[in-house]
């Protein structure tokens, strides 16, 4: 029986995006094809886990959405999975980096493009911006959004926002996403 290298799972709201406010379960896979200076999460631990089981742990959690998130989901979520958490009466959302395609039966797709993307469509395109005028790599969304990179540094935190928010006043078909669950102190 295959198992997926779980890093965590926890339930939330969802802090940026499309679905900000919304409560979710959260599904963190732990490895990546990239290693962003920005990336929060922690690649050195995960706990082997069959699909019944995050089924079972998710299905604990009174929303029945639930994000695939990483690390890159895309190196290990299948089929088998999808079937399972629809099985159980989930919506499927996934938030991938674009690399890899995303497997058929993942109901709301956001790409944060960083390298190479082979995703060409999703319903959700999130960009980090760095200061610099985004690129949409080349991906078609229903929605576009720019979330100023969380620095660490106050200062340039709202540096980059105010560039961020002067750009999309520019550029509207970008939409501003902030980190919410950090600017409010949830995980």
């Amino acid at each position: 029986m295959k198992s997926y290298r779980v890093n965590d799972i926890f339930y939330s709201l969802q802090g940026e995006g499309y679905h900000t406010g919304r409560a979710a379960a959260f599904v963190r896979f732990s490895g990546c094809n990239l290693r962003c200076a920005f990336c929060d999460t922690d690649f050195a631990s995960s706990t082997p886990m069959t699909a019944g089981e995050i089924v079972d742990r998710v299905s604990a959690f009174p929303a029945r959405f639930v994000v695939l998130t990483g690390g890159e989901p895309t190196l290990q979520v299948d089929e088998t999975l999808l079937r399972q958490l629809h099985e159980a009466g989930f919506e499927v959302a996934m938030e991938t980096n674009g690399t890899h395609p995303v497997p058929q039966g993942v109901d709301w797709v956001t790409v944060s493009p960083k390298g190479k993307t082979v995703v060409e469509r999703c319903n959700e395109l999130k960009v980090v911006f760095v200061g610099e005028p985004p690129s949409d790599s080349g991906i078609k969304a229903d929605s576009y959004f720019l979330q100023p990179c969380d620095t660490g540094d106050a200062v340039r935190n709202q540096q980059l926002i105010d560039a961020c928010v002067d750009y999309i006043r520019q550029h509207p078909r970008w939409r501003l996403s902030l980190q919410v669950h950090k600017l409010a102190g949830f995980k």
